[in-house]
């Protein structure tokens, strides 16, 4: 009786423990799933990375110890991060100072180029540095701003051109007008005086003329309406319109090349385009020479349109600023001739919105060779331009490779020619 009395007992006892423990492990067990694992000292706090890798901004994560934790490709790429060190003494010290007081803090940085190059050619950044959780974690965040101040610079310069150059025709307009009230009664002073103010409301015109075509290109919209457009109909336009500028400095405006070319466009951007080749070759011309317009088919996709001038040339460091808006080689010289200073950017604007490109070749005394260079709309012969184009006229006999300079125009550098 006593022996099954204490079996008794002791299996109780056994079942009694038996539940202590099992309860003891599901007590333990739900404590773990409440209470988070801490992140180590020296790594990131979990979801961290996930949300550092979808920023747009260059990214860098800094220790306690200015080691570099976590650094995006672009950080690198633009040189504020070397291996695990942040190499910008402005953003170390900036991290060593949110580490210390916690605040968030905010600059403009200018982070230069590669050896050899100036520091005004790098990249301009805005930096916010930041506290990241604890254990003296810092975030820096550097925003690029290279291309906003590029497009701002572009639109200061751009105000003050154009105030510069609507300042003299309209100042000399005021004064010729006081002039002319001044010499009201001599009559062949006021003939003299009104030619010149008519002279200067034309150059006035032509410059808010332009400026309006300008507008109208230089944006990233499609041009609306694209016709078939004959490259015949446009060289004879162009050239018409020029004639009386050729005429006075008894310049010959020759035409050849192949008949019959059409491409897809607006036909009054081609012909505005053509016309500012046509007359800035006139401009920049001796008296009693030739340019020449050439049309020609040079592969089975593209066309081109030579103009061709017996001028001055253009000097070889300026060849690839050209294209710039109101940059002129010789200002004094292109105020003579009435120049805007937008014809060639004009030129380079509707050659890109119509898919191609303009070049030029050119040789101080021997002239220069504008192209703009289209896509075919189709073919009206088979077989490239025959052999009477601007070879034959303009002297040249070898065709025309183009070089593209950075960031511009390309330049094409056929053979040179005798005038």
């Amino acid at each position: 009786m006593e022996v099954e009395i204490v079996a008794s007992l002791t299996g109780l006892a056994g079942l009694a423990i038996g539940l202590a423990t099992g309860l003891a492990v599901r007590v333990s067990e739900r404590a773990q799933r409440a209470v988070p694992p801490a992140a180590p000292i020296g790594a990131l706090p979990p979801g961290v990375a996930s949300v550092l890798s979808v920023l747009r901004s260059s990214a860098v994560v800094v220790d306690g110890e200015d080691r570099v934790l976590r650094a995006s490709s672009a950080a690198r790429a633009f040189g504020m991060v070397s291996g695990d060190r942040l190499v910008l003494d402005e953003l170390l010290a900036m991290a060593r100072l949110v580490r210390r007081d916690g605040e968030i803090r905010e600059t403009e940085i200018q982070v230069g180029p590669g050896r050899g190059r100036g520091r005004a050619d790098g990249r301009w950044f805005a930096v916010r540095v930041a506290p990241l959780g604890s254990h003296g974690l810092v975030l820096v965040l550097a925003e690029d701003l290279t291309e906003l101040r590029r497009t701002e610079a572009i639109r200061r310069d751009f105000v003050a051109n154009v105030s510069h150059e609507l300042k003299t025709p309209v100042g000399a307009l005021s004064l010729l007008a006081e002039t002319v009230e001044g010499a009201a009664d001599d009559p062949e002073a006021v003939r003299r005086f009104a030619g010149r103010m008519q002279h200067e409301s034309v150059r006035l015109t032509n410059l808010v003329q332009d400026l309006m075509t300008l507008s109208r290109i230089q944006g990233d919209e499609p041009l609306p309406e694209l016709h078939p457009v004959g490259l015949d109909e446009i060289t004879v336009e162009a050239i018409d319109r020029c004639q009386i500028k050729a005429a006075a400095k008894d310049i010959e405006l020759a035409t050849g090349g192949q008949d019959g070319l059409k491409v897809r466009g607006d036909e009054e951007l081609l012909i505005t385009a053509l016309r500012n080749l046509i007359d800035n070759a006139v401009a920049y011309s001796p008296e009693h020479t030739r340019v020449v317009v050439s049309t020609r088919r040079c592969d089975d996709r593209h066309v081109e349109i030579n103009v061709t001038d017996q001028g001055i040339g253009i000097p070889g460091g300026e060849v690839e600023r050209i294209f710039e808006r109101f940059y002129r080689v010789d200002p004094a010289r292109s105020r003579q001739t009435g120049g805007t200073g937008l014809g060639l950017a004009i030129v380079k604007h509707v050659t890109t919105k119509h898919g191609g490109e303009v070049t030029v070749w050119s040789k101080e005394g021997s002239g220069s060779t504008f192209t703009i260079r289209l896509p075919l709309l189709h073919s009206s012969a088979p077989g490239l331009a025959p052999a009477a184009d601007i070879a034959d006229i303009a002297g040249t006999s070898e065709p025309a490779p183009r070089i593209r300079p950075e960031g511009g125009a390309s330049i094409a550098r056929p053979a040179p020619h005798n005038p």
